[in-house]
């Protein structure tokens, strides 16, 4: 698709380690605010059909406890564990995408350093156009998480607030779905 507009039908939502221990180690993003991002993108998700994969890694149990939020919004998801960083070295990951026939990822999740930079670059590699979700990720420190950032950006990633991601999937305000959109911008702008 050529176009630098985000369109429903070619995106996917990867959500990556939004998980106990993990998703509560952000200090560039409090805690509460960081919720409110994941869970208005799994709204999204639900509102417009994208298609989301969950990635984490296992605890010593074996499994991750989700983020609440996205179970919530999108009910009960399969969690596709890793053990690399990078979810797009995850053959099973790179196997659900690329069943998808999506050609754009958006990436939430905790620390934008590791398992949102990472998937990023390696998504452009392959060919994706890969976004970060800015508000729905979180990174260890202001500084470390903008240089994941620049270098995203300076490989062919984009950046995108939810609150933008809402209003451009919203399309005509008229349409039932886009009234529904304008309500999570309402409640992102809060």
């Amino acid at each position: 698709m050529n176009t630098a507009r985000i369109v429903a039908t070619d995106t996917l939502i990867l959500f990556a380690d939004l998980q106990e221990g993990i998703a509560n180690l952000p200090l560039t993003v409090t805690p509460d605010r960081l919720r409110k991002g994941v869970r208005h993108l799994a709204k999204l998700a639900k509102l417009f059909d994208i298609p989301v994969i969950i990635s984490a890694i296992p605890g010593e149990n074996g499994t991750a406890t989700i983020m609440p939020e996205i179970g919530e919004e999108l009910g009960d998801l399969p969690t596709h564990y890793r053990s690399t960083a990078d979810s797009f070295l995850n053959g099973k990951i790179v196997d659900a995408v690329k069943t998808s026939g999506r050609r754009t990822i958006l990436i939430s999740g905790v620390a934008t350093e590791l398992a949102v930079q990472l998937p990023a670059l390696t998504g452009i590699d392959l060919g994706f156009r890969t976004f970060v979700v800015v508000d729905a990720c979180g990174g260890t420190s202001e500084r470390t998480e903008q240089a994941a950032l620049n270098r995203i950006l300076a490989h062919g990633g984009s950046t995108v607030p939810v609150i933008t991601l809402a209003g451009e999937l919203a399309g005509d305000f008229r349409d039932a779905k886009a009234q529904q959109a304008i309500g999570i911008i309402f409640a992102m702008a809060k």
